[in-house]
């Protein structure tokens, strides 16, 4: 039946009226999005929600790096939250030290972001931008929602990443703590690498430990075989058969380490009595070491930090 001129009228001024209310949420959405962007346009890391926990960025100025390096050296390091006066000083190193200076690609771990502890400083972020580097950053979720954000793992580099990744680790430790890594690939003279930084959970099972590692090794799969890959970081092997059943684990993935089994890279007093564990690791794939070590002079953290200079040209994929 065709409508009246007054049902007409009453359906084109509903139509007004929906049209006016999709026309103020849009509105409203608007406003709530400009809210949470700072003046420069990115994020406000101050209302950053639990959720929001991977971030890239690069330094202001990028040092530069050789397009096509004979050799490339790899430094990994949990540096145990150092903020203040001690980040300043393990700037310092990293751009300074006799052993860790000149690093392309360095993973950390323990390294916080927005936390009272270290100011609520953006740890990373700061590093990059005096190295004049790249860099990744991710961290587990909070056991619950009222805590501060966790502590993350990172990596920073002079050249740039893509393809970054946020792996939340199976098996949770005490509390329902969570453990990530984070991988990026790093295009290095038109060569890509992957790299992932790891810090394991400590108070799990051996069995655990070694599933958190083989989460890591399943994500790389999904990246071709042949391609040069580098896992690095704290996978927390203190008990007496973690190191070699790590070892086997890589191994049989044919990943190689410079650094022997027996080689201790934690440091920590208990009672005045030293106690030394093998927690920190460099595994390769596709490339070969041609010099390594554990800078024991350096004691910002409980950890050592490890470096290696890994042959880049002619290093097994048929350059």
């Amino acid at each position: 039946m065709p409508q009246s001129p007054v049902e007409l009228s009453n359906n084109a001024a509903e139509s007004r009226n929906s049209r006016v209310k999709v026309l103020l949420l849009f509105s409203l959405l608007a406003l709530l999005c400009a809210s949470l962007f700072s003046a420069s346009g990115l994020p406000d890391l101050s209302r950053t929600t639990f959720a929001e926990l991977l971030e890239t960025g690069r330094a202001t100025t990028i040092a530069n790096a050789p397009k096509a390096p004979a050799d490339v050296k790899v430094v990994s390091y949990n540096i145990r939250w150092r903020g203040g006066e001690e980040l300043n000083e393990l700037i310092k190193l990293f751009k300074h030290d006799s052993k860790l200076a000149g690093a392309s690609i360095i993973g950390l771990q323990e390294v916080d972001r927005n936390k009272q502890r270290t100011g609520n400083l953006n740890t990373v972020k700061s590093i990059a931008e005096k190295l004049g580097h790249y860099y990744a950053w991710a961290a587990p979720p909070s056991p619950t929602a009222e805590m501060e954000e966790e502590t993350g793992v990172a990596i920073l580099s002079s050249y740039p990443l893509t393809d970054v990744r946020r792996l939340v680790l199976p098996h949770p430790g005490p509390g329902g703590r969570r453990r990530v890594a984070i991988g990026a690939t790093v295009d290095i003279g038109e060569t890509p690498l992957r790299i992932y930084s790891v810090h394991s959970e400590n108070r799990i099972p051996v069995s655990e430990k070694i599933e958190q590692a083989k989460a890591v090794i399943q994500d790389l799969a999904r990246y071709p075989k042949h391609m040069r890959a580098i896992v690095l970081g704290d996978l927390n092997t203190w008990e007496p058969n973690s190191v070699k059943r790590m070892s086997e684990l890589f191994m049989r993935d044919n990943f190689t380490t410079p650094f022997a089994n027996d080689k201790s890279t934690f440091l920590q007093t208990v009672l005045v009595i030293p106690i030394r564990l093998k927690l920190d690791w460099i595994w390769l794939r596709g490339l070969q070491a041609n010099s390594h070590g554990i800078d024991t002079k350096i004691g910002f953290s409980d950890h050592w930090p490890l470096w290696t200079v890994v042959r880049w040209k002619a290093s097994g994929t048929g350059e």
